[in-house]
């Protein structure tokens, strides 16, 4: 059967899926000028990369059937298989069976020329609308690298490719590749034995003790008790704020450093530091956590520099803004991301806890199902509601100067605003010189390139506006502090989310030289 490009594009759209028909609609004027090219409809099914995506599929799930080899390979870099340890893994990992993470990227500069002269979208835009009709996880995008990752089975991955391949069909005209092939293992590795094995010995064992602390990721409850033994340990320097509830009834705690005196609070320079406001994001957790403990170690140790700093600033962390999801990803789902909050919808919970702060805040767009789901009204998440009331309420005894919120992943400085990329952050020319000098401080400590971005490029606001509206960094940046960035941590797609523990000290120590290189910047010259 022989059909027009765009006949074939539109028919095998809608019988497939309505939602994709639809974005194919809204695209096909863009495509008027290939409508004369006659196509072989099964090209379209039948294409290359649809075939090596499936085989690739194929072969992994047919070596599942004899894990011998899988599991010898695993334990001699002293790694488990999951099915050796089928009852100590604390989320059910039969739910990412069958999954996989798989990387859409555009390299090809000519086809970009060539589209952008006939006023066509680029590959990257017209991916990210098929992807986002299709329902399927967004794990990253980029525009400036023109990637997205996303979480398909077999028959998602398979779909999306061919309705690619529809416009796309030349061998370069986009590229895709399987990031993470056996997702319940990528899942597994991010849980430590000790977790696993005994929840409740790990909260007594744990001390003080950076080299035992943060050699694997912690539940909720632990993190807090440490909380409790930092305060302890430090009680002249450090204590612990209570932001307020979440939906479930948990506390938010803040960890406060002040090395000065009651007398001395309002004339003090406060850093804020959160972290976890997605609750997959584990190593933004990890790393906030390790930043309080070098400051207070390295003060205690004498260290010149970072007693300047805390004799000139106070430092608040909030390192799990999201409790609730955060303990869902260790008892349900890993890779849950919004918090519990219950919505209209019975069957969705869940806010995205970023995208619900007060400043251009925008909704409508998502269902409450969706991963990106705003909320109905400014402040609908818990968890922003206690944070801008925590902030209003301190804010004159604390004035905020600075803020940096920890995210992954990507490697990236991410600077103000996130909500639109037409409008200009106040000081640009400072604002870049400090971003890229956060760059800088990771570079020369582990050799790491963070790439330095405006936050709407990163969001995808540039593609549609409320991906970036109602944003933590837009809404800290306009009420609360002069300088605000988001860094987006290791790594770059290798394991995505699911970063294994042995990278906790590494990214740490990569950050915590960004925080002091922050902390020295405000303290110069041409700044305090």
């Amino acid at each position: 059967m022989k059909l027009y490009t765009s006949q074939v594009l539109l028919l095998l759209a809608c019988v497939c899926n309505l939602h994709v028909c639809n974005a194919l609609l809204f695209f096909q004027n863009w495509f008027q000028p290939v409508e004369n090219a006659v196509v072989d409809t099964k090209t379209f099914l039948l294409h290359d990369r649809v075939l090596r995506f499936a085989n690739e599929v194929e072969v992994f799930e047919e070596s599942r059937h004899d894990l011998s080899q899988t599991i010898a390979q695993l334990n001699s870099a002293n790694i488990k298989h999951y099915s050796q340890d089928p009852h100590n893994v604390p989320v059910p990992l039969e739910q990412y069976q069958g999954q996989y993470i798989l990387r859409l990227y555009d390299w090809n500069e000519k086809l970009e020329n060539r589209l952008a002269l006939k006023q066509q979208p680029s590959f990257f835009e017209f991916a990210f609308t098929i992807v986002r009709q299709l329902e399927v996880p967004i794990w990253e995008k980029s525009t400036t690298h023109k990637f997205i990752d996303v979480q398909v089975t077999k028959s998602q991955g398979e779909e999306l490719l061919s309705l690619l391949s529809m416009v796309y069909s030349g061998p370069d005209d986009f590229q895709s590749k399987i990031m993470i092939l056996d997702l319940p293992q990528s899942v597994y590795e991010t849980f430590s034995v000790s977790e696993l094995d005994s929840g409740d010995a790990v909260v007594d064992d744990i001390s003080t003790n950076a080299e035992i602390f943060f050699k694997s990721y912690r539940d909720l409850d632990t993190i807090y008790s440490w909380f409790d033994l930092l305060v302890d340990t430090y009680p002249d320097i450090l204590q612990v704020e209570y932001i307020g509830n979440t939906f479930e009834g948990r506390p938010m705690k803040a960890l406060r450093l002040s090395v000065h005196s009651d007398s001395k609070v309002d004339s003090i320079k406060t850093v804020v530091i959160t972290s976890g406001i997605h609750a997959r994001e584990w190593v933004s957790i990890s790393s906030s956590c390790f930043i309080l403990f070098q400051l207070l170690s390295d003060y205690e140790n004498g260290n010149l520099a970072v007693r300047r700093y805390l004799e000139n600033l106070d430092f608040l962390f909030l390192p799990v803004m999201n409790p609730d999801g955060y303990v869902n990803t260790w008892k349900n789902e890993r890779l849950w991301r919004k918090n519990k909050q219950q919505t209209y919808n019975p069957r969705c919970a869940g806010i995205d806890i970023d995208h619900s702060f007060g400043f251009h805040f925008t909704t409508g767009y998502e269902s409450p199902c969706s991963e990106d789901y705003a909320g109905e009204s400014e402040f609908e998440a818990l968890e922003s509601y206690n944070w801008d009331n925590y902030l209003n309420e301190t804010k004159h005894s604390h004035p905020i100067y600075a803020y940096i919120d920890l995210h992954s992943y990507a490697e990236e400085v991410l600077y103000p605003y996130a909500y639109s990329c037409d409008i200009l952050p106040r000081d640009e020319e400072n604002l870049l010189e400090l971003a890229y000098g956060l760059g800088q401080a990771i570079r020369l400590k582990s050799g790491k390139y963070y790439e330095v971005l405006k936050a709407c490029e990163d969001k995808g606001a540039d593609l549609l506006p409320s991906m970036g509206a109602g944003s933590a960094l837009d809404y800290m940046y306009h009420n609360k502090a002069y300088w605000a960035f988001v860094l987006k941590l290791r790594d770059s797609g290798t394991h995505g989310f699911l970063l294994p523990s042995k990278y906790i000290v590494p990214v740490g120590k990569e950050i915590y030289a960004a925080i002091k290189y922050f902390a020295a910047f405000l303290l110069s010259d041409k700044y305090a």
